[in-house]
Order: C-alpha cells, then sequence, then structure tokens
C-alpha cells in the first residue's frame, strides 16, 4: 500500500511543483532546470559506476569490507536517478544524496535497521559471532560423531593390509599400496 501512495502522490506533488516553480520563474528555465538535471543525473551514472567498481576492487585489495564504498556508490548512484526523474521533488532529494554527510547519515540509519532485524531473525543452532575487543568469539552448539566399528563387508580390510582406515582408502588419495 505505501508503494502505491508514492506513485499516485509523488506526480501529483511534482505537478504541484512545477505549477509553482513555472509561475515564478517561467516556462523555459523550467524546463532548462528539468532538462539540465536530467543530463546531470545521466553523467553521474556513467561516471559512479565505474568510480564505485573501483572503489570496491581497491578495499577488497587492501582486505578492507568493501560495504561502505558499494553503498555510498549505490546512493550516488541513487542520485542519479532521481536527478533524471522529472521534477523539482526528486532532483532535490537527488541533490541532497550527492552530498557525503547524508550519505553516511542514511547508511548509519539503514545499518541500524538492517542490524536489529538480522538479530531477531536466528535460526536454532546457527553459530553466532561475538566480537570483545580485538578478538572473536564464535559461539556454537556442536555434536562430536564417532566412526562405528566396522564390520565385516566388501569394505572392510583383513588385519595386516597397508590401509589403517577402518574402511580402507576413499578413492580419492592413492594407499602406500599403490607406490
Amino acid at each position: 500500500m505505501p508503494l502505491l501512495l508514492i506513485f499516485v502522490i509523488l506526480p501529483l506533488v511534482e505537478i504541484a511543483l512545477f505549477v509553482q516553480v513555472g509561475g515564478l520563474i517561467g516556462l523555459w528555465p523550467t524546463l532548462a532546470i528539468v532538462i539540465g538535471s536530467a543530463f546531470l543525473g545521466s553523467w553521474l551514472l556513467r561516471r559512479q559506476g565505474a568510480r564505485a567498481m573501483t572503489d570496491v576492487q581497491r578495499a577488497l585489495g587492501e582486505m578492507r569490507d568493501p560495504s561502505a564504498p558499494l553503498a555510498h556508490g549505490a546512493l550516488t548512484m541513487l542520485a542519479g536517478v532521481l536527478l533524471i526523474l522529472p521534477g523539482f521533488l526528486t532532483d532535490t532529494l537527488g541533490l541532497l544524496l550527492l552530498i557525503p554527510l547524508v550519505r553516511t547519515a542514511m547508511m548509519r540509519a539503514m545499518g541500524r535497521r538492517i542490524r536489529g532485524g538480522r538479530a531477531r531473525a536466528g535460526f536454532p543452532g546457527e553459530a553466532a559471532v561475538h566480537r570483545y575487543g580485538r578478538g572473536a568469539v564464535i559461539d556454537a552448539e556442536y555434536v562430536e560423531e564417532v566412526d562405528p566399528a566396522p564390520t565385516a563387508g566388501p569394505q572392510s580390510r583383513p588385519s595386516g593390509t597397508a590401509s589403517t582406515r577402518p574402511h580402507g582408502p576413499s578413492g580419492w588419495t592413492r594407499g602406500p599400496e599403490a607406490h
């Protein structure tokens, strides 16, 4: 339902803003602003796509978490899309997303929501990693399984053979008798 409201309310707000701004500055300057912001948005999308990939590759090469450069790149590309859409509200939102402090604040807000959702959704028996100081403690449950005693059958070897495994070689490696 909220998505439907966005598709209904956003065009109405944009039309009202076109009428207001067009009445203040005139038709041609209004159209020039809309067309100029579309060109700016398309240029930004082309430029930011390559830059985001470079930043992510650099972070991976330096063994850093690539999520921050990836999120900055995605939000900057969203700014480009908002600038391409015709309208003054979307242009304003797109221009705000070009400010690094706004992107950082938005990433923090999204991170709190994502982190909170992930903490609530867990599966029984799933390992949890807790960070204390510099190290990490992995809290998990485990069950130690012991191979049953070998039974007589085609896989068991008679005593005195080269393999010490109860069921013979796995087939992936050659036993000492093959040398």
